[in-house]
């Protein structure tokens, strides 16, 4: 990690490993509340299906729905419930009364043990999580996210995972907006005509989705035949072959390595706005962040492979069989995390995947050392736990009883399961079938231990000769560099990107002069990630590697071009060279780079602060930053602005209006990120004045905030 503390300085984590990003907390922050125990109205009734026709009032952030549930007695009754939050409903059911409290609608009737019912409803919602409704840069767009938030805020179901249901669901859009959900569209044409989507196969309630915008689509078969859909926004057209990359080999592998056809009838994929996590795996429709939607450069940095493999694989393990309850969150997250770096491996290499197996296994360790590691199974754990403890786990047992038995054992468990919850018992006893070695062992030391196995995962690193390469080269990060000079030197010759990486890092903060052969070594690669650890590990740039570092400003990572720029800026300026920060400016000027602007808004700050650059224009660039701040942008990109308007102390009534209104935003990682720099600004009485004064015209729910902060 570079840390830069100085002015215009912005904080960016670095993984020696750039290969490809991959997100540590892979679909979301795993969330209690929806993986409760099973509810004795589970042990009453059986609800077998839920159709809906939907229209949604975006301006009223409304959502209204004519139900038709279908439910089967398993003993006698004379009440029954779905959930439902703060919803109106309407009866439109004989022999059944209907009602709603503030979060469930109750059906009353003589219910009788083995018989059928039917029941029929409209209602009316105003949610207030779960389903969103966004301003995509003036485009109307709607997006839910149940795990973690409970669809009865939308959509009346059971919050109870252990019921799975068949959704069927219509759409009545008037706006020309397209609609994706669950399961197979009908592609009736027509404005006020309901679009259904239909499913074959109950799912859990928190797997329903939906998603709503202007979309395009791409469209691909898989070699079994299931409909591979790669939906995008129209301006997005460039970015769809890089995002979706290696889609089609990502699901062909995973059908042919777990051995059990897809579950669902076609498989959508859908970015989205300001999404709360990197993707959430909805059967048959995973809904992702658009901030992953990357052209070719961005690719390298930030790729969506990891995510779309991830989400993938959670089609069968979390979608098709499904915990009974939290304990048990490691058989959705562990196993997806795993699959998605097998189809990885299939990808980027052997390399690639013990190298990240290490470096999940170094983030386990740490945590483990400090004594804070956490039980496989078990409540409450970490992302890091059921991620990737759950993995290495998976792996662990692999190899343990072979690649063929854990494939057959496997297989077992998905088709006996399917569409069914399960717990770690009923994976182990499939595995137990299959195998004569001893699982105690495992289950007590990965199972139900607090500290992670470091030696069980080094020894398993160590099956692949480069990790023993890599270990062999990170023993002599203590060495002085005399002792080691020529190591280093035959690491970035190998041609391994993470020897090469691993060579540079060692010798940051050394004398330039004693390093500077090795320097130019790894510039002469042209490998970009070893090129990428220089612009990243280098505090202040020898001058020595001037030319070097504005080679990096054409590397392919907007990764590199970013670190590139300021280090350059920064080493003009304290030539006292004004001239010199100016043709850097020109030259970098027009380059947006992520989804987040990460070197526009870095190349605005620095135009701002580079004395007498173009002046006449120094007000329009100003402007521009703060309008990266509007709510219509992505939070991603509102972030990085308001981070340097902070630097630039030049917060004003729109970035301060725009800054309140991020502080109670959806996402919480942004929220959080607001809120501490609102509270940081409020220091000054100025801003702090300013603030007071616009309160009264502000939203109740700003208003609210506000009263509670200052």
């Amino acid at each position: 990690m570079w840390l830069r503390d100085s002015f215009l300085a912005r904080k960016l984590l670095i993984l020696k490993s750039m290969k490809k990003w991959i997100v540590l907390v892979l679909c979301f922050a795993f969330a209690k509340a929806n993986c409760q125990e099973i509810s004795p109205q589970t042990k009453i009734v059986d609800f077998e299906q839920i159709s809906a026709a939907l229209s949604f009032k975006y301006e009223a952030r409304e959502v209204s729905g004519q139900m038709v549930v279908t439910f089967k007695m398993l003993e006698n009754a004379d009440g029954v419930y779905l959930d439902g939050v703060n919803m109106t409903v309407e009866d439109k059911t004989p022999d059944i009364e209907i009602t709603a409290t503030d979060t469930q609608i109750f059906f009353k009737g003589d219910f009788k043990q083995g018989q059928n019912y039917t029941a029929f409803f409209d209602y009316m919602a105003t949610p207030k999580q779960t389903l969103y409704f966004v301003d995509n840069q003036g485009s109307p767009q709607i997006w839910t996210q149940g795990q973690g938030k409970y669809t009865s805020h939308w959509l009346p179901s059971i919050d109870d995972m252990n019921d799975k249901i068949e959704f069927d669901l219509a759409f009545i859009e008037r706006s020309g907006k397209r609609v994706i959900s669950n399961g197979f569209k009908d592609e009736r044409n027509g404005s006020s005509t309901p679009n259904g989507h239909d499913m074959k196969n109950p799912i859990s309630s928190y797997l329903v989705a939906l998603a709503i915008g202007d979309y395009d689509v791409k469209k691909e078969t898989s070699t079994s035949g299931v409909s591979l859909e790669y939906y995008y926004y129209p301006q997005d057209s460039l970015k769809v072959e890089p995002t979706y990359r290696y889609s089609k080999q990502i699901f062909d592998f995973m059908e042919a390595e777990i051995a059990v056809p897809y579950p669902w009838q076609v498989y959508k994929q859908v970015p989205v706005k300001d999404f709360l996590y990197a993707g959430m795996e909805n059967s048959s429709c995973t809904i992702f962040s658009d901030d992953f939607m990357v052209d070719a450069i961005g690719f390298n940095d930030r790729n969506y492979v990891n995510v779309n493999a991830h989400e993938l694989a959670h089609q069968w393990f979390g979608d098709l069989v499904t915990e009974t309850k939290s304990d048990h969150h490691w058989l959705h997250e562990g196993f997806a995390t795993y699959y998605a770096l097998l189809a990885e491996r299939e990808i980027f290499g052997d390399d690639y995947f013990y190298y990240k197996l290490f470096e999940s296994a170094e983030q386990l360790r740490e945590l483990s050392d400090q004594g804070k590691g956490q039980q496989l199974v078990a409540a409450d754990g970490s992302s890091l736990t059921y991620y990737q403890k759950g993995a290495w786990a998976v792996h662990i047992l692999r190899e343990m009883v072979g690649e063929e038995a854990f494939a057959k054992a496997v297989k077992s468990y998905l088709l006996k399961h399917a569409y069914k919850n399960v717990t770690t018992s009923d994976f182990i006893e499939e595995v137990a079938l299959v195998t004569n070695v001893d699982l105690d062992n495992f289950k007590k030391n990965w199972l139900y231990q607090k500290a992670f196995q470091a030696q069980d995962a080094l020894e398993s690193l160590k099956k692949s000769a480069f990790m023993r390469q890599y270990f062999e080269l990170q023993s002599l990060r203590l060495q002085p560099l005399a002792a080691k000079f020529e190591a280093l030197m035959q690491a970035i010759d190998s041609g391994n990107e993470y020897l090469g990486q691993e060579a540079v890092f060692q010798i940051a903060g050394e004398p330039v002069n004693t390093v500077l052969p090795i320097y130019k070594k790894a510039m002469s690669t042209n490998n970009l990630f070893v090129r990428q650890a220089i612009a990243v590990s280098t505090e202040q740039i020898p001058q020595e590697l001037l030319n070097d570092f504005y080679a990096l400003l054409e590397d392919e990572s907007y990764v590199t071009r970013e670190q590139a720029l300021i280090k350059l800026w920064v080493y003009h300026q304290q030539q006292g060279d004004a001239k010199a920060q100016q043709e850097l400016l020109n030259t970098m000027n027009n380059q947006f780079g992520f989804a987040d602007g990460n070197i526009r808004t870095l190349w605005l700050t620095l135009s701002l602060a580079t004395p007498d650059y173009m002046p006449s224009e120094s007000y329009a660039r100003y402007q521009e930053l703060i309008g990266h701040t509007d709510p219509t942008q992505p939070f991603q990109l509102r972030q990085n602005a308001f981070q340097y308007l902070q630097q630039l102390n030049s917060f004003e009534n729109k970035s301060m209006r725009n800054l309140i209104e991020a502080c109670v935003h959806h996402t919480w990682r942004f929220r959080e990120n607001a809120r501490s720099i609102f509270k940081e600004i409020m220091k000054d009485d100025r801003l702090r004045n300013a603030v007071q004064e616009m309160q009264v015209e502000l939203p109740e729910k700003q208003k609210q905030y506000l009263m509670k902060t200052l």
